[in-house]
């Protein structure tokens, strides 16, 4: 198998079946997020394909970016089949700011406005602190941190407009728990958690709200196919106080209060779902 095939293999495998378990159609009903325009990026696989689709069974009118196309286009397949709706999508590498700038102005274009933001998108590379070049570095971040805070400074534009709205950005356990593996990563992930509160309070005077959403070990494709060994499994089963994997759906309904009416008061706050891992 050649690098180009051995990617699109990779790209299928990393395709979530994010309704193959039931478990997305028993998910909280918010009814105030019924024709909410939501921007998700890095929509289109592992847990952002899980956000998406939870969005869109909400009522809500979903889009999104993703770097791989084929993944994004079964979820979008996948969703239509099940809610009769689908979402928009725009393949964009968020590492292009000018490219997710008009990715984002062609979502508020179609979509008719913005009121929720969700800066999902990240890369999880493994690496050492002593083989990390300055390039990779900056690749980490610019992954991982930056396109954040550009997307956070657009989206305000539009949520003034509206009057109001939520954003959204995932964090990690990583930063949490000071997991070794991957320093840049997680270096971003606890920088995430410091522009969601500073933006918070920028904000918040604009009835913009922006909390931090810090997933544990979800279940994703991707994770299972590149990390998820039994001993991993049960290394991570031993700290957490809830003794099961976490699955995508376990974190959309958090996703979705944070959105939603119900925690008009909350901002400037990370929610954890660990398992109680920390």
């Amino acid at each position: 198998m050649n690098q180009n095939q051995n990617q699109n293999q990779n790209q299928i495998d990393d395709f979530d079946q994010v309704f193959a378990s039931g478990e997305m159609n028993k998910i909280t009903r918010y009814r105030d997020l019924e024709g909410k325009r939501v921007f998700i990026t890095g929509g289109g696989s592992g847990i952002g394909a899980y956000l998406t689709a939870a969005f869109a069974l909400q009522g809500a009118r979903v889009s999104f970016v993703s770097l791989r196309e084929e993944p994004a286009q079964l979820l979008c397949d996948q969703i239509e089949a099940h809610t009769g709706y689908r979402p928009y999508f725009t393949a964009c590498d968020i590492r292009d700011l000018n490219a997710l700038e008009e990715s984002m102005k062609e979502s508020v274009a179609t979509l008719g406005g913005l009121d929720v933001l969700i800066n999902n998108a990240a890369r999880d590379t493994r690496h050492s602190i002593t083989s990390f070049t300055p390039e990779q570095w900056d690749d980490a971040l610019n992954t991982n941190l930056r396109p954040q805070f550009f997307a956070v400074q657009w989206a305000t534009q539009e949520m003034e407009k509206a009057g109001s709205g939520s954003i959204i950005n995932l964090g990690s356990i990583s930063a949490n728990l000071a997991l070794a593996g991957y320093p840049a990563y997680v270096t971003a992930k606890s920088a995430i958690v410091g522009l969601t509160r500073a933006a918070a309070r920028e904000l918040g005077g604009k009835n913009i709200r922006v909390n931090a959403l810090i997933p544990g070990w979800i279940m994703t494709e991707r994770q299972k196919r590149l990390w998820v060994t039994e001993e991993a499994i049960e290394e991570c089963m031993a700290e957490q106080s809830l003794k099961f994997a976490l699955q995508g759906e376990d974190l959309v309904e958090s996703a979705l209060f944070l959105a939603s009416h119900a925690s008009r008061a909350i901002t400037g706050q990370q929610l954890i779902v660990d398992g109680g891992r920390v």
